[in-house]
Formats: structure tokens, sequence, C-alpha cells
């Protein structure tokens, strides 16, 4: 079924976010009541909000933000282009994205492909969308759409094959499938301190950016074709 999608319609993405605030303390006394009350059920038995802040707000869309867009589109000449939209205003960067897929380029057959992305990436930008008050564009706008009708793929889902207990990073599956990776870069964990310490946001960039690159490879290896090169 991959075979037959044809790839310049897949528009290959990643986002990085991090907590909405840099730290526990900047939060208002309400928000704070909120955040415990979202979180009491997943706390250690000596975990406190405030170091679970820290560790989980940036990947929940009512604490966090989105700080990078990163889209991949492969060329006729089996080549990918890259491009991002990231910075301090969210809004920003959620307008520019959501610009582009309404432009010319992109028609309402476009897929979008990430990995994890049916469970974060994809939801996650639709309900900072909202919460910005910006229109869903058609390929996040799914609300009473059947399955098939969908326009997601979900690099790790397909690794599934149906094992819905399975989960496998990109790392993993990276080098599973035998597909190179920078090994000098920074991971997951520490966007947030690089964003709000570093202040490193071309870091962030390039390190999202490498990861949309590394999904359209597996993307690839998926069709049993041979791997991209970046323009």
């Amino acid at each position: 079924m991959l075979k037959k999608i044809p790839q310049q319609k897949v528009l290959f993405l990643d986002i990085e976010t991090v907590p909405e605030v840099s730290n526990w303390n900047e939060l208002p006394d309400d928000w704070k009541s909120l955040w415990t009350k979202k979180i009491e059920r997943q706390l250690g038995e000596e975990e406190t909000p405030e170091e679970f802040y820290g560790k989980r707000a940036g990947i929940l869309a009512e604490f966090g933000k989105i700080i990078c867009i990163s889209c991949g589109i492969i060329s006729e000449e089996n080549k990918i282009r890259i491009k991002s939209f990231y910075g301090d205003n969210e809004s920003q960067i959620l307008k520019e994205f959501n610009e582009m897929l309404s432009g010319k380029y992109f028609g309402p057959d476009i897929l979008l492909c990430a990995h994890n992305g049916k469970e974060f990436d994809f939801p996650f930008m639709a309900r900072r969308m909202i919460i910005n008050g910006i229109e869903l564009p058609t390929a996040l706008n799914i609300q009473g759409k059947k399955p098939w009708e969908i326009p997601h793929l979900d690099t790790m889902e397909l690794w599934k094959f149906g094992d819905y207990k399975h989960y496998t990073s990109l790392n993993l599956l990276a080098a599973v499938l035998d597909i190179p990776t920078p090994k000098d870069d920074i991971d997951g964990s520490q966007v947030a301190s690089v964003y709000y310490e570093d202040k490193d946001l071309e870091r962030i960039k390039t390190y999202c950016e490498k990861d949309v690159l590394t999904v359209a490879q597996i993307f690839r290896k998926f069709r049993n074709e041979t791997l991209l090169e970046r323009e």
C-alpha cells in the first residue's frame, strides 16, 4: 500500500516542544493547581508536582508550547528539501506552517508523516492552534472523519504491524534499519534546557531537521527504496 502513495504528496515533519514557562515558580497559583490535578495519578511515591513539571510539561499541549516545526518533502530527483518554522513566537510558527499547508504547492490530498505523530505531533499541533486562535488546516481537522479518511502516516504505527503494545523510538528504528543518524546531537530530554538556559534555537532547529530526515529515510526503507540525499 505504501508503494502506491506518491512520495511527493507526503510531508514529513517533526516538532520540538518545551514547557510554556521555564520553571515551576513562574506558574500562577491557579495553574499550579491545574497541573497538580492533571498529573496526580502519574506521580511517583516521592515525586513532587514541581519535579514532574520539569520532566513532562513540555509534552502536554495544555502546559507546553511549540518552538520548532521542521518539514521535509521529497523531490522528483529523490532528494529531500527541509524547511523549518521556529522561534519564540509560537503563534507565528503555527500561522506560517498553516499558510504553507494552505498554499498553492500543497493540495487537499497532502499526507502528514511523523514518528509517533498520531499520538503526539499531530494532536499537539492541533491543540496549540486552537489555543492560539488559529483555524485548523484540512490535514489536522480530523474530527468526525473515519480512520481511513485521516491523512496521517505514522512510522511507529507502521512498524507495529498491529501490535498495539509495541513502542519503538525513532533512534532505535533507524538503527535496526541501518539508517545512519548523527551521534553528536542533543536528545528530546535536553530541548527545554537548550531553549531556556542556552537560548540556542539554531541547535534545536538542526536537531529537529535531522529527525525529519530520519523519518523520511524510514519511509523509504519501508518501501524498499534507496536512502535520500538532502538538497
